[in-house]
């Protein structure tokens, strides 16, 4: 009974995982064809909840310390389908597809620069590099797909219907550049080093502040599309500052500090402890 109850604890993060690829293929099925506005709406509806389910999978694994290679892979390939194919799909019957072999070509560029970032992840995390848990390298593919989901459930609520020819171009750019910042150098914040504080707790509070405060100025969908942008800017803003600033003499840190900066490079992934909490990936990818 014992062992019964075992293997069934390895399946259940795995559920986790192949709900998300539902969500994803579900949505896949809303945009195909002549999908209508209101299709469209449920099937980033989709992506948004399959969001849930990537998120908590990596942690169910840790919680029942079921964590394998078999899980690591299958959520990279979840990841391909509901946060790479999905929202290019998406993003391409919503606003691209007008613009001819243009809007094909920038849809596609995202599902591969979303693969791309996740073999790079795969990759280096087979060979044992590790990185600091206080950066993602590049825009995660989950956070990526966020933002195209926030746009599309933000211009639903408030028209309700397709996008004017006027923003397919902007939004043909969008893409673009959230398929360069997945597979870029751009740090983000993982903020995974954030403890309860008095400083912690303000920035929540403002955070939290700011966003009642478009929710009430605008409307509640278009929180999320100003928390994605602010969080892609501020990784793009923190990346120019670090890189503006003059060398500095590593001979002259600390020990400590010097060790820490030796463990950040900029193409290894951001787990504390690969070899040890494979799983943790949907946090970094």
């Amino acid at each position: 009974m014992q062992i019964n109850l075992r293997k069934a604890m390895f399946v259940l993060p795995n559920l986790f995982t192949v709900s998300s690829i539902f969500l994803g293929f579900y949505a896949l099925v809303l945009c195909a064809g002549d999908a209508t506005p209101q299709q469209l709406y449920q099937a980033a509806l989709a992506i948004f909840f399959a969001q849930f389910f990537d998120a908590f999978d990596g942690r169910v694994a840790r919680m029942t310390k079921t964590q394998s290679d078999f899980g690591v892979q299958l959520d990279s390939l979840a990841d391909v389908m509901s946060f790479g194919a999905a929202p290019a799909l998406l993003v391409y019957k919503w606003a691209l597809a007008p613009l001819g072999f243009v809007g094909i070509f920038v849809s596609f560029s995202f599902a591969a620069c979303g693969a791309l970032r996740l073999a790079r992840f795969n990759v280096l995390a087979q060979r044992g590099d590790k990185g600091s848990s206080r950066f993602f390298v590049g825009l995660p593919i989950p956070l990526a797909a966020g933002a195209i989901v926030a746009l599309v459930i933000a211009h639903y609520r408030q028209f309700g219907s397709t996008t004017d020819p006027a923003t397919r171009v902007p939004i043909a750019l969008v893409v673009v550049l959230l398929s360069f910042l997945m597979v870029s150098t751009i740090r983000y914040r993982t903020f995974k080093d954030l403890h309860l504080s008095a400083k912690s707790l303000l920035v929540f509070a403002f955070v939290t502040i700011g966003g009642v405060a478009v929710g009430i100025a605008t409307r509640a969908s278009f929180v999320l599309v100003v928390y994605m942008a602010a969080y892609i800017a501020m990784g793009i803003a923190e990346t120019l500052i670090a890189r503006a600033r003059p060398p500095r003499d590593e001979k002259t840190l600390p020990a400590a500090v010097r060790a820490e900066l030796a463990a950040d490079e900029a193409l290894e992934p951001d787990d504390e402890d690969v070899e040890g909490d494979k799983r943790e990936q949907d946090e970094y990818i």
